[in-house]
């Protein structure tokens, strides 16, 4: 039986099998992790980087054998490729960017899936385990983010509470506030926030500013 499937496959059907087969554990191993934590590309999508990492480099060591091409050429192809799968897990959630560490996981993934099909097993398997171990384990110990801002409006407590609308809907606490009149008839908002999640003080900024009654906007020193 063996016998026949390898004069009908070649002699490399059986290494073509335990090159998918292992990426799909090591890959699925990943997704597991991303999945359980509801990310956009989950156990499904990286099986599917792995296989198709592995198929590239396994089409191009049999180009290489056929023609004598750049068996390098199609895995070549793939990272570019990996990009836009990548890019589609990348989300704005209002100020916020999240899915970086996911697009990077697909990456990751798609290089083991290399070394799987070149025969790097060792390397694949160590990668693998590593790349877990940062998704899993590796977290910053504050990840809380601050914004100060000085905000000169018409008027102050009308705007602080389109500000605080403003903030609250893109996850930004307000930690203190304080508003004093001005000699030129407006009124100074101070305020400081912070946020669970990283902040993109530009986004912030102009949003803000595009709010009725804003008529300038200071970062300050936190």
């Amino acid at each position: 039986m063996i016998e026949a499937l390898q004069e009908v496959f070649g002699s490399d059907f059986f290494w073509v099998i335990f090159k998918i087969v292992l990426i799909s554990i090591l890959s699925g191993f990943i997704g597991l992790e991303r999945e359980s934590l509801s990310k956009p590309a989950g156990i499904r999508t990286h099986i599917l980087v792995g296989i198709s990492a592995v198929l590239a480099t396994i089409c191009g060591e049999y180009v290489n054998e056929l023609s004598g091409g750049d068996m390098g050429r199609i895995p070549s192809q793939l990272l570019p490729s990996i990009g836009f799968i990548g890019a589609g897990t990348i989300l704005r959630d209002g100020f916020n960017v999240k899915g970086l560490t996911t697009a990077a996981s697909l990456l990751a993934i798609a290089c083991i899936g290399l070394c799987v099909g070149t025969g790097m097993y060792y390397g694949a398997i160590i990668a693998t385990v590593v790349v877990y171990i940062t998704l899993k384990f590796v977290t910053v110990p504050n990840n809380t983010v601050d914004i100060s801002l000085y905000v000169e409006a018409e008027n102050g407590n009308e705007t602080f509470e389109k500000i605080e609308k403003l903030l609250s809907k893109n996850n930004i606490n307000i930690k203190t506030i304080s508003i004093e009149s001005l000699k030129n008839g407006k009124e100074m908002i101070k305020l400081t926030g912070e946020s669970d999640e990283k902040i993109n003080n530009n986004a912030v900024i102009g949003a803000i500013m595009k709010l009725d009654g804003v008529n300038k906007i200071t970062e300050t020193e936190k």
